[in-house]
């Protein structure tokens, strides 16, 4: 997520310019002959940046998409899909990168990298000299509150703890999200297996589950929109875009001051990719602040690029500031199946 936060209505990109078109636009024959294909998660890029994209270059855009980490993932390595560019998030970047899935970016060819915020790209330890993975767009995950009924609350995880809302309060239904939190709350790594941290954790996590209704990472948006929960542990856009004008008078969203974990999802080039220059004009197009601003608008999340920031005409559903303490969520490598164990633990604890 920003692993599954905008992406379930999928985005069909509508393909090729008439060859007049591109001609009128001074594309070179060799230009109008170019394809790139690009694997995206669904509904995360606006048709019209796609399609500026094929005007400027000639360059005809195959776009597909998938729904998940783990769907791309599969896809690209039993050889499928002959895609140049995929998006995966920051824990299966590391994956492929370590697992020899990509090539190397030219960042001679990627100048617009300049717009990008330092204290982000500080925080891509999976490829810390930005050597593969080029930042497309990042995200936390917080806690909307409507403040109708939810007065007085800690900006923190500790909202969970109020028995007073006792089943009017929601957590995603994600292991790797809920365990992180806990053990990051605790001062412990995300990826840690050590019994005593994971007994701490997993105390956390059941003090939180006492007290809510469920744990969803489907309807969280509708159910808060519906009044069903006052607190909801999820994505700022997937709530944001359910609520009315009336609505969002009483619309709080922090990400917690303990324990928020944020994805990164990044452009990157794969292994086997044919139309490497291409790949090269599209990244560095995306990166452009007036190309930029027209997809953190689009989807209303923070922008990464500094410049476009100065362009945004519409408020962040949250500040920056708050992103920056949210810690990258990585591949924990084994421990995933000892935190399997202890979430499945805490899922059928009464």
């Amino acid at each position: 997520m920003i692993r599954e936060t905008f992406r379930k209505q999928g985005f069909r990109i509508l393909l090729s310019l008439s060859a007049i078109l591109l001609l009128s636009v001074g594309c070179s024959k060799g230009e109008a002959n170019k394809k790139l294909y690009v694997y995206n998660w669904s509904e995360y890029m606006p048709d019209e940046v796609i399609a500026e994209f094929e005007k400027e270059t000639g360059i005809d855009v195959v776009y597909d998409v998938y729904s998940s980490n783990e769907e791309m993932y599969a896809k690209i390595k039993a050889g499928g899909g002959g895609y140049d560019i995929a998006f995966p998030s920051s824990d299966y970047a590391k994956i492929m990168i370590g697992e020899g899935m990509l090539q190397k970016v030219d960042r001679s060819k990627l100048d617009n990298m300049k717009h990008l915020d330092p204290d982000f790209l500080a925080k891509m330890t999976f490829d810390p000299q930005h050597d593969y993975a080029v930042p497309y767009a990042m995200g936390a995950v917080g806690i909307a509150v409507n403040t109708k009924y939810v007065k007085d609350f800690p900006r923190s995880f500790d909202i969970f703890k109020m028995e007073k809302y006792k089943n009017r309060m929601t957590l995603l239904d994600d292991m790797r999200e809920i365990i992180s939190s806990a053990l990051l709350i605790h001062g412990y790594d995300q990826g840690s297996t050590d019994p005593e941290a994971l007994r701490k954790a997993k105390e956390e996590a059941l003090a939180w589950k006492k007290n809510i209704l469920r744990f969803d990472s489907e309807g969280f948006g509708k159910a808060f929109a519906s009044e069903e929960y006052w607190v909801a542990h999820g994505y700022a856009e997937n709530i944001n875009s359910e609520l009315s004008d009336e609505q969002k008078k009483h619309f709080v969203y922090f990400i917690p001051e303990k324990g928020a974990m944020m994805a990164i999802d990044s452009m990157v080039l794969l292994k086997d990719a044919k139309n490497v220059e291409a790949a090269h004009r599209f990244m560095n197009f995306i990166m452009r602040p007036e190309v930029y601003v027209k997809i953190v608008e689009h989807f209303n999340m923070p922008s990464i690029n500094v410049e476009a920031r100065k362009l945004k005409s519409i408020p962040d559903l949250y500040p920056i500031e708050e992103l920056k303490r949210a810690t990258v969520l990585e591949d924990i490598g084994d421990a995933v199946q000892v935190h399997n164990k202890i979430w499945e633990e805490i899922k059928l604890a009464r």
